[in-house]
Order: structure tokens, then sequence, then C-alpha cells
């Protein structure tokens, strides 16, 4: 049985992989992991969320990453993964976050995550649910994060403009999970798997960098 202790602030980062628009898409991979500051990881849920992988299979073909559902059919054969329905999914991220007082839910972009759950649980109930999340967690945001910490570092500037990390006329750095990993691990051929439990743990690891730098920093998914 884990050990809570109760001196620790613990977190659940959380990352969703969709299928459908992207502005109302709808989540057929959910991953999440209680994590510490440190982004020392306590547990961890893998969840193929079975109305919409199972229930909206020619959506399913419009998936960004569809070249990856043979491997979610080994890995589902397997046993690697677990297909639960979405109430299944909610209510353990629920008892998660009861079970160790979680201070919030974190994700990078955090925006598209929350959005994408609230638009299944939407779908999936025909309306008469609206949320996904618990209510009274706060949610972070690890890209607002960096974007005030590492991000503004000279050699992080300097490392997106030698291997072309930028955007717009102006060389703006590039903020994405991967290429902030590619960073802070010094592996410049890294490559984010695109699943939900696998880039969980890039990105709770940039949680931890980030709080490591002690700085003022936006935390907050609906601010600023």
């Amino acid at each position: 049985m884990t050990k809570i202790d109760n001196r620790k602030n613990y977190y659940i980062v959380l990352d969703t992989e969709t299928c459908g628009n992207i502005d109302n898409g709808l989540v057929y991979d959910l991953g999440f992991a209680v994590v510490d500051k440190k982004g020392n990881v306590y547990e961890t849920r893998d969840f193929v969320i079975y109305e919409i992988y199972v229930g909206e299979k020619e959506l399913m073909k419009t998936a960004y990453y569809a070249n990856k559902l043979p491997q979610y059919e080994e890995e589902l054969k397997s046993g690697i993964r677990k297909m639960v329905k979405l109430a299944t999914a909610k209510k353990e991220l629920a008892n998660l976050c009861k079970k160790y007082n979680v201070k919030a839910i974190v994700a990078h972009n955090g925006r598209f995550d929350y959005n994408s759950l609230k638009n299944t649980v939407a779908h999936v109930s025909n309306g008469t649910e609206k949320y996904f999340y618990p209510y009274g967690v706060g949610m972070y945001d690890t890209m607002k994060m960096a974007q005030d910490t590492i991000c503004k570092q000279k050699t992080y500037i300097r490392y997106c403009n030698e291997n072309g990390y930028t955007y717009g006329k102006n060389n703006h750095v590039r903020a994405t999970a991967e290429i902030i990993y590619r960073y802070i691990t010094g592996n410049n051929t890294f490559e984010e798997r695109h699943t939900g439990l696998s880039d969980v743990m890039i990105e709770k690891d940039i949680f931890a960098k980030c709080l490591a730098q002690h700085k003022k920093m936006r935390k907050l998914v609906f601010a600023n």
C-alpha cells in the first residue's frame, strides 16, 4: 500500500489523445500519474476510453495519430493497456485526487486537455454531464510555467535558434513538451510517443524542472 506523506503536496499530471475536430475533440486515450514536486511517481493510470475507441470507429479514423491504432490493438490484446468506460476513468481520477489530497491537475497546454475531456463527458452523457475534473481541484499548465521560466533562459533561446525550433518573423521560441524535454535532457533526437501515459512521463519532468527554477511564473490554466 502506498504510504502518503501529508507534509508533501501531490499533483496529477494528465495527458489525452483525441479524435475529431481539434477544437471539439473526443478523448480515446487518457493517462495520468500522481507525482510530487520533484517528479517522483506514486501511482499511474493508463486508459483507452471504450465509448470513443469502440463506439466512434469512423471518427477514430480522424485521430491525428491514427497510424498508432494497430499498436493500441496489440497492447489491448496483450493486457499492456486497459479499456474502460469514461465513467470509470472519471471515478479513478476523482479517487486519486481525494486519496492524495491533490493540489492540482497538471497538463501541457492544459486548456486543450480540460476542454477535450469536458467535451467527451458531454458527448457520452448526451449533455447530461458537463465536467470531468473533480470539483475544487486546481488546474496547472506546464506550457505557461515553462514559458515563464525555462523558455526565458538564454541557453534555451540559443538552443531553439540553433535547431530551428522557432516560429514567426520574430523567431519566437517554441514551447512544445517535446522540444522542452529535448532541452532539459540534452537528447535532441527524443520523440514523443503521443500516447497518454508515455507523454505524462515527460510532462511530469517538465513540471518538476519548472518548479525547481524557484521563479515567479504563471501556473493556472484559465488565468493570464
